[in-house]
């Protein structure tokens, strides 16, 4: 069943590794069936080498493993309470892509030094707050996604589509799971674009709201004219 969803999910958790995101098998896609509302996922633990299309797990909204002879991964309720977060998610990446993943472990967001950034994400890309510890022993990757959601209060998370747990990693989305995982490669570029402004001038400012604004809006905005009609 799901064929197709399998095959795009499949092609999206490859193209992990082809943007450089993840060793071994540190990272994860999912992206959701828009007619049955299942979610296809990469299989908990199988490398990528190995990794065929008729390996992707079929789980319900709640988790019930619905189709695949491999246990789904193992941050599939991180990934479910994301889809909850918002209806226009359509497909889910985490990785630890390193220059992200070491914003993610000194508990800082990523800021909004320049154009690249804004070109995507409508301010600073925000990092959650530390698991307590009754949270990490009672329901850990629920309560993963639990602390990211409760960090975009007041967000939209469609307009800044990925976050960073803090000590943890990186959770980026999309409308399916190529957007997420282009949003996940423009995470760690403008990750490691901040690390090297912090290197060359440590109290570099943040971007002008203005011209902050006009990036974001020429491209998402309602009056969009970035790229080809």
């Amino acid at each position: 069943m799901l064929e197709k969803c399998k095959q795009k999910v499949w092609q999206a958790n490859l193209d992990l590794v082809r943007h450089h995101l993840v060793l071994f098998t540190w990272g994860n896609v999912s992206g959701r069936d828009e007619k049955s509302g299942y979610i296809v996922i990469k299989p908990s633990g199988v490398p990528y080498e190995t990794l065929q299309w008729e390996d992707m797990v079929v789980v319900s909204p709640d988790g019930e493993v619905v189709e695949g002879r491999y246990r789904p991964s193992s941050d599939t309720p991180t990934h479910l309470e994301l889809y909850r977060m918002h209806v226009g998610i359509g497909g889910v990446v985490h990785t630890h892509s390193t220059y992200a993943t070491a914003y993610a472990q000194a508990g800082e967001g990523i800021p909004a030094y320049g154009t690249t950034h804004a070109d995507y994400f409508h301010g600073e890309i925000p990092c959650t707050r530390s698991l307590t510890e009754q949270e990490v022993r009672d329901a850990y990757e629920r309560n993963t996604g639990a602390v990211i959601r409760e960090r975009f209060t007041g967000l939209d998370p469609l307009a800044v589509p990925a976050c960073l747990v803090r000590h943890h990693g990186v959770f980026a989305w999309g409308k399916d799971c190529a957007e997420a995982v282009y949003h996940a490669a423009v995470v760690e570029e403008v990750a490691k674009m901040s690390a090297f402004t912090r290197l060359i001038r440590r109290d570099a400012e943040q971007v002008e709201p203005y011209v902050l604004e006009k990036h974001y809006q020429r491209k998402h905005g309602a009056n969009a004219y970035y790229g080809q009609k």
